[in-house]
């Protein structure tokens, strides 16, 4: 039995050690010969607890469901090793390194390749997950270039040549082609979800995630996976129940779209609220990928200037 990676051993003082530092499992260990201090705060990165001196706290460590009995292992150095120590202390089994290392198994398809989109297609490749389809065939514009990857000198290049080369320096092992259909596509849009789009990937039986790009503010959700909760044409079918003239607005700003349904020349993408929304994005589709979580059904984030906090719709 070890301790479960990522747990932070701190001494309090000489007869009390606190065990992790996140509110939702930290405990004091308290009354402890100078020996068990010495011996918590001298542990290893295996976390092994088989020192003698630590043999009285190993049950009250086990009932704070702080132990492990999963194999010390980890996935890689990198970003993928740091998922896996924090979902270690998430899983009921603290296996984060298996839950990790299932990733490179997965595909992920992003439609749409601006500040947000590309955001999105880095977190994910640095996360693990082993595909990540890439398709914009719009050009990196000035408004494009931040903290999402895009530099000055990329400016007028292809979008999705530039994005598999960002993706392969952050993640050297992530392929960026292939003919096997995605596990879920994220499509970042302008102004309004295209119904048409929509419509195919829901008839594919394709999960997939909306992100729409609005003036100041972008819309991350829902995530659609088919037979289970509303799609974007049931969000559309309200949002037309509401205002009548929406299906006008959105034949309108589906019109000022370019070709395969680029973003208008005119659309641009906020680089605080294009953080925040790939950090969303890509959390919820790691999360579908893993299993961990269910979407609920039917749920949008809204992220806008000037805070950038998301709010929940």
């Amino acid at each position: 039995m070890r301790l479960r990676p990522g747990l932070r051993v701190l001494r309090r003082s000489t007869t009390e050690v606190q065990v992790g530092t996140d509110p939702r499992w930290a405990v004091r260990l308290v009354d402890l010969t100078p020996a068990q201090v010495h011996a918590l705060t001298s542990l290893d990165h295996t976390g092994d607890l088989r020192a003698p001196e630590l043999a009285p706290l190993v049950g009250l460590l086990d009932e704070a469901g702080l132990t492990t009995r999963a194999a010390a292992r980890r996935v890689t150095t990198g970003p993928p090793g740091a998922d896996a120590d924090a979902w270690s202390l998430l899983l009921a089994d603290g296996d984060g390194a298996r839950l990790v290392a299932a990733r490179t198994e997965r595909a992920v398809g992003v439609v749409g390749l601006g500040p947000t989109g590309l955001g999105t297609a880095v977190a994910l490749a640095a996360a693990g997950v082993g595909r990540v389809l890439l398709d914009d065939d719009g050009p990196v514009r000035s408004t494009d270039v931040g903290p999402c990857g895009y530099r000055w000198g990329d400016i007028g290049a292809d979008r999705a040549v530039v994005a598999a080369r960002i993706l392969r320096d952050t993640a050297p092992r992530v392929r960026v082609d292939g003919t096997e259909p995605p596990d879920l596509v994220v499509v970042v849009e302008h102004g309004a979800a295209d119904p048409a789009r929509s419509t195919v990937l829901l008839g594919s039986g394709t999960p997939h995630l909306s992100v729409v790009v609005r003036e100041a503010d972008t819309v991350v959700g829902p995530l659609v996976v088919p037979g289970g909760g509303p799609c974007l044409r049931c969000l559309d079918l309200h949002r037309a129940d509401a205002d009548p003239a929406w299906p006008t607005l959105v034949a309108q700003l589906g019109a000022t779209r370019g070709p395969r349904g680029a973003a208008p020349r005119d659309a641009v993408e906020v680089g605080v609220v294009a953080g925040t929304c790939a950090a969303l994005t890509a959390a919820a589709v790691l999360a579908h990928l893993d299993g961990v979580e269910r979407a609920r059904a039917g749920v949008t984030y809204e992220v806008g200037v000037p805070d950038a906090v998301p709010r929940v719709r």
